[in-house]
């Protein structure tokens, strides 16, 4: 083996040198790391609780803005017109009965019999109800005795009168003979007396016995309820069983009436006129009344009289109206307008005279950016549309010729949040 001196080997093809100050570039320190790792988890966590609370919150806005709103309606009516007058005035009522009477007993008894329904018509006199009447036919039977008895004791004093009459008149023979002295005569006298005055006092006792068979008789027809006149029944109170007190009793078992009859020949209608509007209205002047269930039927009617009183608190008054045509359409307490007509000019032109637009209540006309305007109900939204109402006003309603249709609902008072095409409940309007 040769001998020599050793070399270090040379770097190999393809061999590199590490250098280790370039390693420690490359190392990415720990302070870098935390800075690009990204929020925590918690925050993560904190804003999808927000995202949550914040959608709940959104839908409840839109499901409470959504919500329809609760509005009162009335229904728009056309102005009156047609035949040989016009309306000056119109107003709103009820129909309402002169004669009502809620039927009673005028004793306080157990009810057997109820012979009435609803809508039943019956005549005067005709029996409604029967009470318990056991005490009260004892108490006639006692007394028809006692009459009998009576007037048997006033047939036993008459014979006996004439039994004494008889005796007198033999004796005063005898006295007049000289068979019997004159004492004998005075006692046959004093014994006519004496009969006829037990046959005035019998007869006395028939008279009172007499008297309280009536008060028997009276009594025990207390125990039968009868129409007071003709009419139709509209309501039955009492059943077969209850208590009937002509007065309350203060308990939830006694009742005051059996039923209420109404004569519906005296159906009329009364009807509220502003104060300011009365002076227009007459007795005798012509009316046109319009059912609120029956908008097509027009009832001729007159002013029958003007109640001198005025209601304080609505500032009206009151005026009755006699409807010239009546049918069963007709009941009580239902809703009515009545038109108060006068007489037409026969120079203005039939199309000048000719009704336009509609009637609404002036509550239903509002303010909407500086103009009148009223809401109406459309498949359950509330439309605006911009009137312009006439003048002056119909009593207490606007005239709209134009905008507003006859039949139409409107919005009464409409709160200042509804909206044009807002979601509505309607809740019509009292009459």
């Amino acid at each position: 083996m040769p001998s020599g001196p050793r070399h270090a080997p040379g770097p190999l093809a393809g061999d590199f040198k590490i250098d280790a100050n370039l390693l420690n570039e490359l190392r990415i320190q720990r302070t870098e790391r935390d800075d690009h790792r990204g929020p925590p988890r918690w925050l993560w966590i904190a804003l999808a609780i927000v995202a949550v609370v914040a959608l709940l919150a959104a839908g409840g806005w839109w499901a409470w803005s959504s919500r329809p709103l609760a509005v009162q309606t009335a229904t728009a009516t056309a102005p009156a017109g047609g035949g040989s007058a016009g309306a000056v005035l119109q107003a709103t009522g009820y129909v309402t009965p002169r004669r009502r009477a809620t039927v009673s007993t005028q004793i306080t008894g157990t009810l057997t019999q109820v012979l009435i329904e609803e809508g039943d018509h019956v005549q005067k006199g005709q029996v409604l109800a029967r009470l318990e009447d056991s005490a009260l036919r004892a108490g006639l039977d006692a007394a028809r005795a006692n009459l009998a008895s009576a007037r048997a004791q006033v047939v036993s004093a008459q014979a006996q009168l004439a039994q004494a009459q008889s005796d007198e008149r033999r004796q005063v023979e005898l006295l007049a003979s000289g068979m019997v002295t004159k004492a004998a005569g005075d006692q046959a006298r004093t014994a006519v007396a004496t009969a006829a005055a037990q046959l005035d006092a019998r007869r006395r006792e028939a008279d009172a016995a007499r008297a309280q068979l009536g008060q028997a008789q009276v009594n025990f027809d207390y125990s039968v309820v009868r129409a007071p006149f003709a009419g139709v029944v509209t309501e039955k109170a009492a059943q077969v069983g209850e208590i009937v007190s002509p007065l309350s009793a203060g308990g939830g078992f006694t009742r005051t009436g059996v039923g209420t009859i109404v004569d519906m020949d005296s159906l009329e209608v009364e009807v509220d006129v502003a104060e300011a509007y009365i002076g227009e209205v007459q007795a005798g002047m012509p009316a046109e009344a319009v059912l609120d269930a029956y908008p097509d039927w027009k009832i001729p009617a007159h002013v029958i009289a003007v109640i001198p009183a005025a209601d304080r608190g609505k500032g009206t008054v009151k005026v009755r109206v006699a409807l010239d045509q009546k049918d069963a359409r007709l009941v009580p307490d239902i809703g009515v307008r009545v038109s108060f007509l006068a007489k037409k000019d026969a120079a203005t032109p039939a199309a000048a005279r000719a009704p336009r637009g509609a009637l609404v209540p002036a509550a239903a006309v509002v303010q909407r950016d500086g103009h009148p305007a009223v809401f109406v109900v459309v498949d359950g939204k509330a439309v605006l549309h911009a009137v312009t109402p006439a003048t002056p006003d119909v009593g207490t309603m606007k005239s709209i010729p134009a905008g507003i249709s006859a039949g139409d609902k409107v919005v009464l008072s409409p709160p200042a949040t509804l909206q044009d095409g807002a979601a509505v409940k309607t809740d019509d309007a009292a009459r």
